[in-house]
């Protein structure tokens, strides 16, 4: 066994006992679902999903918007994600008056940046496709958020994400280690994409990932980086450079905040970070917190930075924060070894060539 425990914390290390019991529980239940004791329901019309292994932090929404500039153009498409941390219950589909407290911080993502696609959520997913296509009828494709570990839907195409950094090769099972699934469970995908390289990261490297990885011979394995976007207001929209004479205060409740700080600490004159939870819901006290913590920072050339996922859960805040030098940090996945095209297509004849 190959753990990676030197991204465990102590306390979680304690929890082995649970990741025990927890993974005896996973290893029934997809027993269950290999043998048809527990049923897997299949759609007419071409399924994706976008998911992983591990809880959280391998770029799924990335990947999802990836997705949606390569298809959105060629065929009618709908994003069906959970609406983790939303405050309202089962389906949802996103309209002009939706916000993050109503669909989740991701679905809100997606419907932001792309409002001429259909976004809607629900817990079940096998209940929630029907009433989609209801609402919808004009859907070709229907995309899985965050979905390769529940079974009760069977994707066509599932597209399983792992970082490179964390491999579920080298991870353990929650809540000593980030594992929600079986490790076994990757020889269901289609495509395996790891994520989060090193832009140089060399042929070598990759070739001992893809042998640690170990794929079956009909599975397609690609490599990314984060590709960082230019930063923009989360007002106004208007764009800003950041270079190493900028001073910045990072502010993020997301899963995975290391690549970003990665990023200020190559490309800034130095950064601060006031943290929270994954799907943190931002409260006005949290406002007054980073404001205060901004207003500490002595350099002129400062500003306050976030994600996408966190911008959608604070532009609420947008008339206390449009006079604040306030910007977000637009991300996406860049496909390494010049195999973007090649992935794409993948894609696109999935959908093309689907039989039920």
């Amino acid at each position: 066994m190959n753990f990676n425990f030197p991204l465990l914390r102590p306390v979680r290390i304690l929890l082995f006992p649970f990741s025990i019991l927890y993974a005896v529980i996973i290893w029934v239940r997809n027993f269950f679902y290999n043998k048809n004791i527990l049923a897997s329901s299949s759609f007419n019309l071409p399924v994706i999903c976008v998911g992983n292994l591990a809880a959280g932090g391998t770029g799924k929404s990335p990947m999802v918007e990836f997705l949606i500039k390569i298809l959105k153009g060629k065929f009618e498409i709908a994003i069906l994600s959970r609406g983790y941390k939303r405050k309202t219950k089962g389906y949802a589909l996103a309209d002009e008056s939706s916000t993050a407290l109503d669909i989740g911080d991701e679905p809100m993502q997606f419907h932001s940046k792309f409002p001429e696609v259909s976004i809607a959520v629900g817990e079940e997913r096998i209940v929630a496709i029907p009433q989609l296509l209801h609402d919808k009828p004009e859907t070709k494709t229907i995309i899985l958020d965050d979905a390769f570990q529940h079974r009760s839907v069977k994707a066509g195409l599932n597209i399983l994400l792992t970082d490179f950094n964390n491999l579920f090769t080298r991870d353990w099972y929650l809540p000593t280690g980030d594992l929600r699934d079986e490790k076994r469970s990757y020889k269901r995908a289609q495509i395996i994409i790891v994520t989060k390289c090193p832009e140089d990261i060399s042929q070598q490297q990759k070739w001992d990932t893809i042998k640690e990885i170990n794929p079956l011979a009909a599975q397609q394995i690609y490599f990314t980086s984060i590709k960082y976007g230019m930063p923009y207001h989360i007002v106004n929209r208007k764009e800003i450079l950041i270079n190493n004479t900028t001073e910045v205060l990072l502010v993020t409740g997301i899963a995975n905040p290391r690549p970003m700080k990665k990023y200020l600490q190559d490309n800034s004159k130095t950064y601060h970070q006031v943290s929270y939870n994954d799907h943190h819901i931002f409260t006005i006290d949290d406002l007054k917190e980073i404001i205060k913590r901004f207003s500490n920072i002595t350099d002129r050339n400062k500003i306050i930075l976030t994600t996408e996922k966190d911008a959608v859960r604070l532009i609420k805040f947008s008339s206390e924060i449009e006079n604040l030098p306030f910007y977000v940090m637009p991300i996406e996945p860049k496909f390494l070894f010049d195999e973007e095209e090649k992935f794409a297509a993948s894609v696109i004849n999935y959908i093309t060539h689907f039989k039920n």
